[in-house]
């Protein structure tokens, strides 16, 4: 009997048992869902400011997080930004000052004197009118050879490399250019840059064209999006972020943009120099590409028209010798009509592109540098002796 009743009282007590045990599964599955709810909700309502924080969500980013969240509107601009949009959208949509006699400005940056004036000499002889020059000297007053050149320096101030004052003499070259209304593009030359092609050639080539020619590319190793800093947001986004050659051409709307601006300029003049944070980030690698691509992406190039060699993989671009300097040497260059560029990550990824001129495949350079004072002589006697047709 005590048998059967110690049977029938654990019989009572197991099911209770088992019942507990059941109960706490939905709890722990409600608890569950709620934290991840909780999460999505944060996200949906806080949206990541950049695209790091993206990966709490999804190694794929923002753009994965974005797929499936409601659509939400675009965050609030800063008063800065707003005004600055405001402006850039009023250059762009203001018509090109048509003028007389349209020029080309050509700006040249460098630490004196020029080595190349005598070729310049002979590259503009006889086109008087159609051009303008500028010298910014950063370090030495330039003694002229040409009269091209003579009374055509402008107030200088001293240029560190990697430093933003020399985007500081940029935009002081480009001020002073935009104060003449026929100087309609403006070309960004150094003292080692010399012309590929006649003066007709690239009047033309610029005074048609429908865009300015920019590098930009995107970077994602530590030589170009690494070199990114946080403090550039909320304006700037690590996925905006640009690097290319500092050597441009820009038509007269966008000279007047980058004068005007204060907003992305601060940010690269605080945020980007040698050493920030441990990085070494370059204001002439980095401003305009990045400053272009978020305001006007679609009115670049996104290639330089003065070509470097960079082939052999230095700091610096491989510079030319007189024994380098041939008529075979300039024919190459000049028929290049793709651009290269390479990204700096481990596993390198080439990335190769036609240039294309108001939808037409052409050969992309009208400049090249690096070339050394030496080869002054032979690259005179050679340049009559190469000619491109429109």
């Amino acid at each position: 009997m005590k048998a059967t009743e110690a049977w029938g009282l654990s019989m009572q007590i197991l099911p209770m048992h088992r019942h507990r045990h059941v109960s706490r599964r939905p709890v722990w599955i409600i608890v569950l869902v709620c934290l991840v709810s909780f999460f999505v909700i944060c996200g949906y309502v806080y949206p990541p400011e950049n695209s790091s924080a993206c990966y709490v969500f999804s190694p794929r980013g923002c753009k994965a997080f974005q797929e499936w969240l409601p659509s939400y509107t675009r965050r609030e601009l800063t008063d800065e930004e707003l005004a600055s949009q405001v402006l850039v959208q009023e250059f762009l949509r203001t018509p090109p000052q048509q003028t007389e006699n349209p020029k080309i400005a050509f700006l040249f940056l460098t630490p004196g004197s020029l080595p190349f004036e005598n070729l310049w000499d002979v590259f503009f002889t006889g086109h008087e009118g159609k051009f303008s020059v500028y010298v910014h000297a950063s370090q030495r007053k330039p003694v002229h050879q040409s009269k091209y050149f003579v009374d055509r320096d402008i107030h200088s101030d001293k240029v560190g490399w990697g430093q933003v004052s020399m985007i500081d003499a940029e935009r002081r070259l480009l001020g002073n250019a935009l104060r003449d209304p026929d100087n309609q593009h403006f070309v960004l030359l150094s003292d080692s840059c010399i012309p590929l092609h006649r003066f007709e050639y690239v009047y033309n080539y610029l005074m048609y064209t429908n865009v300015s020619y920019i590098d930009s590319f995107l970077d994602p190793g530590p030589h170009g999006n690494d070199r990114y800093s946080p403090h550039m947001l909320p304006e700037i986004e690590k996925e905006d972020f640009r690097k290319g050659a500092q050597w441009f051409h820009l038509k007269r709307q966008h000279a007047m943009i980058v004068i005007s601006d204060t907003l992305y300029y601060s940010k690269f003049r605080n945020y980007c120099r040698p050493g920030f944070e441990g990085r070494n980030c370059y204001c002439d690698e980095h401003y305009l590409p990045t400053f272009f691509n978020v305001v006007d992406p679609g009115g670049m190039a996104n290639w330089s028209v003065t070509h470097v060699d960079w082939s052999e993989h230095k700091w610096h671009p491989k510079s030319y010798r007189a024994q380098d300097v041939s008529y075979e040497l300039l024919q190459k260059i000049t028929s290049i009509d793709e651009t290269v560029h390479e990204t700096s990550e481990a596993k390198k990824q080439v990335i190769v592109k036609p240039c294309v001129w108001n939808g037409v495949k052409r050969p992309c350079y009208l400049f090249a540098r690096k070339f050394y004072p030496e080869t002054l002589d032979i690259l005179i006697q050679i340049f009559s002796n190469y000619t491109a047709s429109v």
